[in-house]
């Protein structure tokens, strides 16, 4: 355990190093030509699904973006849907938008959105991220889907992937038109931002970070705007904060750790890269955990029975403990799937990998 732990953190640590050296050279450095791919999509539309680009609010008045996926030879009769988002830091037109478009080849209405203040939806200061807001974004994707003609209103699901599963699954403690939830390569943001890998952080760690966030307040205030930092901060070997306004680095360093492979090669090339997409780009804004150090997600997951959860992780993924640890949480009917040799970014895009057709069973059973 010590061993994981450790693992992880020199990887945080590797990420901060690397961005902090970097510094304007990343930005300057050769990227893809973003006005050619900014309406790109990192996966192929089926030839038996339409996509038609939508919008809709949440009940805090930002006006989110989605893509709306719909099987082409769908009949006369209402079809059961699904609300996507997902991965932390994507965009609808990588992984989620991939989710969509599957799971609209197999019968469901499906759509894919950007969270408030990332992408195209709407939302000032843009790259931050709310526990609060975009667990409501769930629920306002559920009430844009229930108002259309096509979907019946009684069967509507949501699918989570990497730190949005927490959103999801939060969303669907308080919402009970939420009649089934499956999450990939969960993240608890909360538990991850404010405790740290595995909860590794020391209390004392956890005491510098809070102080590290409230003194960036005053940066914040006194310049009139919000600098971008990491969301998960590591420390250095003599237990300082390591601090950078970029969250990916341009390019690996020789024999990189393994985590740090598996997110650069799904974010930093053509395989999964995106120009809105935090993760491949920029970072959140160096506050962003303030509010996750003041909400737990999962503290009502109880409250999803008798209503179904469905988890899926990956076998090699560092993330999978999250899954699990969820799944001890939950009351049935819930399930836990560990794909085979799959690591956290594989369920991000591999169809090889990802079990569409355990989520096509999962969601026709309860959403029937």
């Amino acid at each position: 355990m010590k061993k994981t732990i450790a693992f992880i953190m020199i990887f945080l640590t590797t990420v901060g190093y690397l961005v902090a050296q970097q510094g304007k050279l990343i930005q300057n450095s050769k990227k893809m030509n973003t006005t050619e791919i900014a309406e790109q999509y990192t996966f192929k539309l089926s030839d038996k699904v339409t996509r038609q680009k939508v919008t809709f609010k949440n009940r805090y008045g930002i006006t989110l973006s989605g893509d709306l996926y719909t099987p082409k030879n769908h009949g006369s009769k209402p079809l059961a849907a699904l609300a996507i988002s997902g991965p932390f830091g994507a965009v609808k037109e990588q992984s989620s938008g991939l989710y969509a478009n599957q799971m609209a080849e197999r019968g469901f209405v499906a759509m894919a959105f950007d969270p408030s203040y990332t992408g195209e939806s709407g939302g000032e200061p843009r790259n931050v991220a709310s526990p609060d807001i975009n667990t409501e974004d769930f629920s306002a994707a559920v009430d844009y889907l229930g108002l259309q003609k096509i979907v019946d209103r009684n069967r509507i699901g949501v699918i989570g992937i990497c730190g949005l599963s927490g959103m999801a699954i939060t969303a669907a403690t308080s919402d009970s038109r939420i009649k089934a939830i499956a999450t990939a390569s969960m993240y608890d943001m909360s538990r991850s931002i404010s405790k740290g890998y595995r909860d590794s952080y020391t209390k004392e760690q956890r005491h510098k970070l809070i102080d590290y966030l409230s003194q960036q307040r005053w940066v914040d205030a006194e310049n009139g705007t919000y600098a971008t930092g990491l969301h998960e901060i590591p420390f250095d070997q003599n237990g300082n904060i390591i601090k950078s306004s970029i969250l990916m680095p341009d390019s690996l360093p020789p024999n990189p750790n393994p985590v740090l492979a598996d997110f650069f090669s799904y974010y930093k090339t053509k395989r999964g890269y995106h120009p809105r997409s935090i993760n491949s780009t920029s970072a959140w804004t160096a506050t962003t955990p303030v509010s996750f150090f003041s909400f737990p997600l999962f503290a009502n997951i109880d409250m999803i029975s008798p209503r179904p959860i469905l988890l899926i992780a990956g076998e090699k993924a560092h993330s999978r403990y999250y899954s699990e640890d969820a799944y001890k949480m939950a009351s049935e009917p819930k399930e836990i799937v560990i794909v085979p040799g799959a690591t956290h970014c594989d369920l991000y895009d591999k169809l090889d990998m990802i079990p569409f057709g355990k989520l096509e069973i999962f969601f026709k059973e309860y959403l029937k």
